[in-house]
């Protein structure tokens, strides 16, 4: 029974706090109730953590789009981490291609050159596919959870205190107009008493105003006490921006191994595409003569030069085989730029016309060139002879 009164009282008190700050609040948005303003301070602390909240959702989101783009699969993980299961395993987008021109090489023949081809892009784009996994797994691990810790976390905590810091400084300005209110009680009880003496409602009002004076009071220190918490709590939105500072050095260096992979992927395959060009030549020539394509093989070149500029590129690349067995030089434009890595290679800028040459002893991979009076190797890769 006691403990039934009990709860009956509580219930009873909270509604009535409840109501207080009710009232409180709708007075003050009606310009009827003065309101106890926060120190400047503790203001910009609080737009801070609401700025640094609103970014960094956004910041979340738009990077699990970057990493995931099907958005049905971003639903299917999180549902999968909310039940706090695995999810299933699957290929992703560069695997699943690769897998496809892998198993059309196959059919094709790994013994053609379309078909070995398909086979040696199949075999890259299933590494950059792998590549692009530990992309995803680092930069969830080092970028996206702390990210989501945040918001989940610690800013949840801040929430939690500002909304206590309101109800606080409600019941602070409820208390001041309660206050206010009996002050002015006790002001029109005394003119009263001037003309009809009536000293009990004057004792009254006063036992009011003395109690409403310790109910200020009370409310002041706990409002102090709960605006200094959630200071302290805001003042660590600083320390939130050095670890995020932190976890994007780490997202940027994900992303220049993955990228910085992808590209070796691509120079070892364009190297590798560029090895068999005589067989290219002989299954061009085989077709040209075909009924169907009633076309030269000349004629057949040119095309695939003007729509296919990496495929016209290791076309050519059998005149470099001839270039090394004979003396003399040839013209060659640059298809790319490239960077010389010591003194003895000469850079390149994509476009520009210069001349080459090969000397007894030289790698199969390059040749010397001239430009005026400059000179080094220079990668055949990146030539394309001129007749």
């Amino acid at each position: 029974m006691n403990i039934m009164d009990f709860n009956v009282k509580k219930l009873a008190a909270d509604a009535g706090t409840f109501l207080s700050r009710a009232v409180q609040f709708t007075e003050e948005k009606l310009g009827q109730a003065e309101k106890t303003e926060l120190d400047a301070h503790l203001e910009n602390l609080l737009s801070k953590a609401e700025c640094t909240k609103l970014w960094t959702e956004k910041i979340m989101k738009q990077t699990e789009v970057l990493l995931q783009p099907n958005p049905n699969a971003r639903i299917e993980e999180f549902v999968y981490e909310k039940l706090d299961r695995k999810a299933p395993s699957r290929l992703n987008n560069p695997e699943l291609l690769g897998q496809y021109m892998i198993d059309a090489g196959n059919e094709f023949g790994p013994g053609t050159a379309y078909g070995n081809a398909l086979i040696k892009c199949g075999e890259t784009q299933k590494r950059i596919g792998t590549a692009d996994r530990e992309l995803i797994q680092t930069s969830a691990i080092n970028f996206l959870t702390p990210l989501r810790n945040f918001i989940e976390g610690d800013y949840k905590t801040i929430s939690k205190e500002r909304k206590l810091l309101q109800n606080k400084r409600l019941d602070l300005d409820a208390a001041k107009t309660r206050l206010k209110k009996a002050k002015v009680a006790e002001a029109r009880a005394a003119q009263l008493n001037t003309s009809q003496p009536e000293e009990n409602n004057i004792m009254i009002w006063a036992e009011e105003v003395t109690k409403s004076e310790q109910e200020v009071r009370i409310t002041q220190s706990e409002f102090d006490r709960q605006a200094e918490i959630t200071r302290l709590l805001l003042e660590g939105i600083s320390s939130t921006h050095a670890h995020h500072l932190r976890c994007l050095n780490d997202f940027v260096e994900a992303q220049m191994t993955y990228y910085a992979q992808c590209y070796q992927y691509m120079l070892d395959l364009q190297k590798q595409l560029g090895s068999f060009p005589s067989t290219f030549l002989s299954n061009n020539n085989q077709s040209s003569s075909a009924p169907v394509q009633n076309v030269s093989a000349p004629s057949v070149l040119a095309s695939a030069s003007a729509s296919l500029p990496s495929v016209s590129n290791s076309i050519v690349t059998s005149g470099f085989s001839e270039l090394k067995s004979l003396s003399g030089s040839r013209k060659a434009r640059v298809l790319y730029d490239y960077d010389a890595a010591n003194s003895s290679e000469l850079s390149l800028l994509a476009d520009e016309v210069i001349t080459v040459y090969s000397i007894p002893g030289m790698d199969s991979d390059w040749l010397m060139g001239e430009r005026g009076n400059q000179k080094g190797k220079v990668p055949i890769t990146y030539l394309e002879l001129l007749n």
